[in-house]
């Protein structure tokens, strides 16, 4: 490189990765929206288009048949006229490498709307208003393929072009839209797809070969670094421009040696904004730094911070300058760090780190990205660099989040014993644990995680161990963002059921006109019966979990339980959160899994057995045809289960798991099986809490039907209850929603049931069991998450 009459070498690569280009990925997906909402206007809306036009057109369109041809010949030459000014304007600034992507982006933008179902269509040329000016230069305006040609090349040619022919040029092709309203037409619908795939196919080559950006302006930073007393005599790359800046050591003539040149391109701009962005939509606003008008103001707020800092004794390098350069790029260059990096020194520097930062937050800087490589020692004092994240008055939270970055660096490097006494010892045990909360993956910065292949891991152990030194057994997680990971799941699950409701929401005026001839007290009494449900389960979890929890705390989580369930397939979310109760109620995850599978081991059990019971009693004599499978669905559903098992025996990893994680939790259920049978009134309890359950789920549909007129035993409602339920558990749909209902219809019906008494009755029975329900579960799994007991 030659500056000045001067041969500056420079080694290593300047060039950006595609993959972090993130202006020109912007541009092209901005494009392909634009392309998709053309065509879809196109297709849906374009008649109401069409007369909101014609209506526009004929409140501006004030010039006579022989002024609007005029104009419309005189735009007809302007717009031919742009590709070839695009050209000159190349060729006048030598931008010879340039001249393929040029060429390239009008060729293909004409191919591509040239093809049609039979190959590639010639252009022609014609009119469809027939009081028009019929030249062949006004024609340019209506044909889709000029349109697209030149707005690929001026897409193309825009990075290298000036800002002032650049901007005449697009208002030129732009303005073809008010030009035709004028003169009294409608806005071609093929002349705007001609506008969308043109930008779209620049956007692309643009993507593909670059811009400007990527063409580092060193001539421009030399010159810079010459005006500050440094004539730079070599550059050599350090780090490649990406989602950083492009790093550079300068060799020069000066008062120091060499400097470390951070050069900032419009690529980083994009990218940072849209981080910025990202953070402000995701984390609370306390969580986030000052935004920055301009890439200018982000880099000169961390060379101020850095002369703060430096002027504190505490940074390990100085500011030499800040600059705007060329084509959008900022230069900040600085003295070359002083000291070495903790990351190759013993553990014996802990105290000094800790000092340091200590001193920062008293003077209320925080750093904001305690990386290893942002710390150094220098003759005993630990020092600072980076400072791009850094805040003057910084906030509680934000020096609790420096503490907690840092624990999680020095447990990352030296271990988590000796890294957490180390912060004890020299800021104490109180700002440890203040700051613990922040101990969390959402609280590392992006730098921190990607200077650690098992950073996760080194959160985890610096939280736990801060809890074992401080004698805490548990430390509660500060929330960061503006959603918890809970709310999400809270809400996922209500719109599934406003999903699933939606089929019973449609039946609800008919379902209304049929309560009018109800027997409410029949239907209280099922409402009764429905809440024995709860009463039972929550007994048998309780005897599963060996009388560990409270039982009150359980029955109110049965609550909860019917919303978890109703709105995940096979009753999912139910099990999970029984076994999330459970843990928080003190029991570990195997052991509390064990539990919840135990109470499903024996209510199947019970579940048969009264299913058998009640069958003698009820006899042969009714017709289980209608509820009863085809037998070639059986046998289909049992090869499934066959083929799944065959699959987990010989997939090593699902062989893997069921050894590692299914085969304990299987021991472990055998074992409480056979300490029941040596314990008669545990039990006992279990086993009249899941009887209680199918009985109170029977109760309830007797009820129901009783409600409307009735015509049927208990016995005969108990069997439907359980044959019906059985089937329509497996079925996809979250809580079994229309699957229930129709095996219940059918059931009743089996027995010889009128439809219009069962199809009320079967809809009371899961407005009073499920429905209701769902709605305070709602509310009551708020009210647990506010307690912390699920």
């Amino acid at each position: 490189m030659r500056v000045d009459g001067r041969d500056i070498p420079v080694t290593g690569s300047l060039l950006q990765p595609l993959t972090r280009r993130t202006s020109d990925i912007i541009r092209v997906v901005l494009a392909a929206l634009w392309l998709a909402v053309v065509v879809a206007g196109s297709l849906i809306t374009r008649p109401e288009w069409l007369a909101l036009e014609r209506s526009v057109s004929y409140i501006v369109g004030f010039l006579d048949p022989d002024q609007s041809n005029l104009i419309y010949l005189i735009y007809g030459l302007a717009i031919l006229a742009v590709p070839f000014a695009l050209l000159v304007e190349l060729i006048v600034r030598r931008q010879w490498k340039l001249l393929a992507g040029f060429a390239a982006a009008g060729v293909v933008a004409v191919l591509l709307l040239s093809i049609t179902g039979t190959g590639l269509s010639a252009p022609k040329w014609h009119l469809q208003v027939p009081d028009r000016l019929d030249t062949f230069v006004s024609q340019f305006l209506d044909d889709p393929r000029w349109i697209a040609m030149i707005a690929a090349m001026i897409t193309v040619s825009s990075p290298w072009l000036p800002t002032r022919p650049r901007r005449w040029m697009w208002f030129v092709l732009l303005a073809f839209a008010p030009i035709h309203l004028v003169v009294s037409l409608v806005v071609p619908a093929r002349a705007m797809l001609g506008l969308a795939v043109g930008w779209l196919v620049g956007a692309v080559i643009v993507l593909l070969v670059g811009t400007p950006a990527l063409e580092v302006p060193l001539e421009a930073a030399a010159r810079v670094l010459a005006r500050r007393g440094y004539q730079v005599t070599a550059f050599s790359v350090v780090r490649p421009a990406g989602p950083g800046p492009l790093v550079l050591n300068a060799t020069v003539d000066g008062p120091e040696r060499s400097l470390v040149i951070d050069m900032y391109g419009r690529n980083q701009r994009s990218h940072g904004a849209l981080r910025i962005l990202w953070r402000w939509l995701t984390f609370r606003s306390s969580e986030t730094a000052a935004l920055h008008g301009s890439m200018h103001r982000a880099v000169e707020h961390r060379a101020l911070m850095t002369l703060a800092i430096n002027d504190l004794g505490l940074s390990a390098h100085a500011p030499v300058a800040v600059a705007a350069l060329d084509r959008g790029w900022m230069l900040y260059a600085h003295t070359c760090p002083k000291g070495m990096p903790i990351n190759e020194l013993p553990s014996d520097v802990l105290p000094a780190v800790w000092t340091s930062l200590s001193a920062l937050h008293a003077q209320q800087i925080s750093h904001g990205e305690l990386r290893p490589t942002e710390i150094r020692i220098a003759n005993g004092t630990a020092l600072f660099t980076g400072f791009a994240a850094a805040e003057y008055g910084a906030s509680d939270a934000q020096i609790h989040s420096d503490v907690a970055q840092l624990l999680v660096s020095t447990t990352a490097l030296f271990g988590a014993q000796v890294a957490v006494r180390a912060a004890i010892d020299t800021i104490g045990e109180a700002a440890v644990l203040s700051a613990s909360s922040r101990i969390i993956k959402s609280a590392m910065p992006s730098g921190l995680r990607a200077a650690f292949p098992d950073w996760g891991a080194a959160v985890s152990a610096a939280r736990a161990e801060v809890g074992v030194q401080t004698g805490r057994d548990r430390i509660q997680a500060e929330q960061l963002t503006r959603f918890s990971r809970n709310q999400i799941i809270q809400l996922v699950l209500l719109v599934a059921l406003v999903y699933v409701a939606y089929p019973f929401i449609s039946q609800v005026p008919t379902f209304f006109s049929q309560l009018r001839t109800a027997n409410w007290w029949w239907a209280l009494f099922g409402f009764a019966a429905s809440t024995l449900t709860y009463v039972g389960t929550a007994a048998a979890l309780w005897a599963c979990a060996s009388g560990t929890v409270k039982f009150g705390n359980l029955v109110i989580m049965q609550v909860a339980n019917t919303f978890a369930a109703t709105t995940t397939p096979a009753r999912i979310g139910g099990l999970a959160l029984s076994v999330r109760f459970l843990q928080k109620g003190g029991l570990g995850a195997v052991r509390a899994t064990a539990a919840v599978a135990l109470q499903q081991a024996v209510q199947v059990i019970t579940h048969v057995s009264l299913l058998l019971i009640f069958s003698v009693l009820a006899g042969t004599s009714a017709n289980l045809g209608h509820i009863v499978p085809d037998p070639t669905v059986l046998y289909l559903l049992a090869g499934i289960g066959v083929g799944i098992v065959g699959t987990c025996l010989l997939v090593p990893k699902l062989r893997g798991w069921l050894r590692d994680s299914l085969r304990p939790q299987l021991q472990e259920v055998l074992r409480e099986l056979a300490a029941l049978a040596r314990d008669p009134k545990r039990f006992s309890i279990i086993i009249l809490g899941c009887a209680a359950l199918t009985l109170g789920q029977a109760l309830a549909l007797w009820g129901s039907v009783e409600a409307f007129g009735g015509g049927t035993t208990f016995i005969t409602v108990t069997i439907v209850t359980m044959i019906g339920g059985t089937l329509a558990s497996a079925a996809p749909t979250p809580g079994g929603v229309g699957a229930v209902e129709a095996a219940l219809i059918g059931g009743l019906a089996a027995f010889g049931l009128p439809a219009e008494i069962a199809v009320p009755a079967v809809l009371l029975y899961r407005v009073l069991t499920c429905w209701l329900p769902v709605f305070v579960g709602w509310w009551t799994m708020r009210w647990l998450t506010a307690r912390d007991l699920i």
